[in-house]
């Protein structure tokens, strides 16, 4: 399946409710303060040498605070093959403000 390069949070959630895998790239200081329920959290910093535990055959879905270092996660996912692999513009501020409230925006 591929994806575009960058998807928005409406879209995003659509595709976990059929089985899309979100994978969070930020820190585990980050998630401490507010996480997407079901996510694979993996810092960024530790893709490289997971890239291939990543699930297979489904959508990844790669989400940061804002946008910007999933980006550079999925650009570098796709560099290595993987084109069912979108980035989610906005990233957990945007999920925050669209999707679910009740987390914690920093």
């Amino acid at each position: 399946m591929d994806l575009p390069l960058e998807i928005d949070v409406a879209t995003a959630a659509r595709m976990m409710s059929e089985g899309a895998a979100l994978v969070d790239v930020r820190e585990p200081w980050e998630l401490a303060i507010s996480q997407i329920s079901g996510c694979i959290a993996i810092p960024m910093r530790e893709i490289p040498a997971q890239a291939d535990s990543l699930p297979q055959g489904i959508p990844l879905l790669i989400l940061c605070q804002a946008g910007v270092r999933s980006r550079h996660v999925a650009a570098y996912l796709r560099s290595r093959g993987r084109q069912d692999v979108t980035n989610v513009a906005g990233g957990i501020q945007a999920w925050a403000e669209q999707i679910d409230h009740s987390l914690t925006k920093y």
